[in-house]
């Protein structure tokens, strides 16, 4: 049993909750309606799948300098409890197994988009650009907003409005979010050699770069009430989520500290959580 949890901590489970909200809202989008139970399974499981694979060849890779870090070091490879050889074999089981069910059941263009944000996390960004540096979370960021993409295609075949503006959201989500991380998690980041956007270009440069991307992603939210079916009912819920987001910023940039990016990245998470389960909710009333 606590093998079987070792092999469910590479994927970074805690992500699996964005994948649903932020692919749920997509399909429905994208179908003009709620699409059928087996697609949006499908779907989903395809890209958490796939998702899971990405993340587990990361802490393949990284499982030397996972070891370094007072945050990392517990993880399943850097602690010993699992070998590096049967996590990679797991890793490209995820791979094989997420495309495949995305391909096959689904449409190659869904399945091809899963691939390609695997290689563009693996080969662009854990392998080429994190260790060399801090503007890697771009392209990374490509990834880790990839599910509503992958469900329009699994719907229509190709990429519309609604997986663009979908995806534009949760990508503005990302350095704000991973910004915070990186001021409160720094002197880790420096043990294991990451060239971290504090370490460039300072800690009151990055805050002002949550801020200003905090406030990106605010109007972001607002895409889908301009070019989507959604309604003011979910804008209403986007402001009030923003500005509380917004408000967080600004307590960081005036009294800057290890626990108000600590908080600041919490409430991101609350933010993203709340926008798209705001979304889902208000798509059933409108779409019921």
């Amino acid at each position: 049993m606590s093998q079987a949890v070792d092999y469910i901590a590479l994927t970074k489970p805690r992500i699996l909750p964005l994948i649903v909200l932020s692919g749920l809202p997509a399909l429905v989008l994208a179908s003009g309606g709620w699409p059928s139970f087996s697609i949006i399974v499908t779907t989903l499981m395809g890209t958490c799948l796939a998702a899971g694979s990405a993340n587990s060849l990361n802490s393949y890779l990284e499982r030397d300098l996972d070891a370094k870090m007072e945050r990392t070091r517990g993880r399943p490879m850097p602690s010993g409890r699992l070998q590096p050889g049967r996590a990679l074999a797991f890793a490209v089981g995820l791979g094989v197994a997420g495309v495949a069910i995305l391909g096959f059941w689904l449409n190659l263009a869904a399945a091809g988009i899963a691939l390609a944000a695997i290689g563009i996390y693996v080969f662009g960004y854990t392998l080429w650009l994190k260790p060399r540096t801090p503007f890697a979370l771009m392209v990374g960021g490509i990834s880790g907003a990839i599910a509503p993409l992958i469900a329009d295609c699994a719907v229509n075949g190709r990429i519309g409005a609604a997986g663009w503006i979908l995806f534009a959201i949760v990508f503005a989500w990302q350095p704000p979010h991973f910004y915070a991380i990186a001021l409160f998690n720094r002197d880790d980041y420096s043990r294991a050699g990451f060239p971290m956007l504090p370490d460039r270009i300072g800690e009151a440069a990055t805050r002002d770069r949550i801020v200003a991307w905090s406030v990106v992603l605010l109007l972001a939210t607002f895409l889908p009430v301009v070019f989507l079916s959604v309604s003011w009912l979910y804008g209403i819920a986007a402001l009030a989520l923003g500005m509380m987001l917004l408000v967080r910023g600004w307590e960081l940039q005036a009294r800057p500290s290890r626990e108000t990016a600590r908080s600041f990245m919490m409430a991101s998470l609350i933010h993203l959580m709340g926008v798209f389960t705001a979304m889902i909710c208000d798509l059933a009333f409108i779409a019921r």
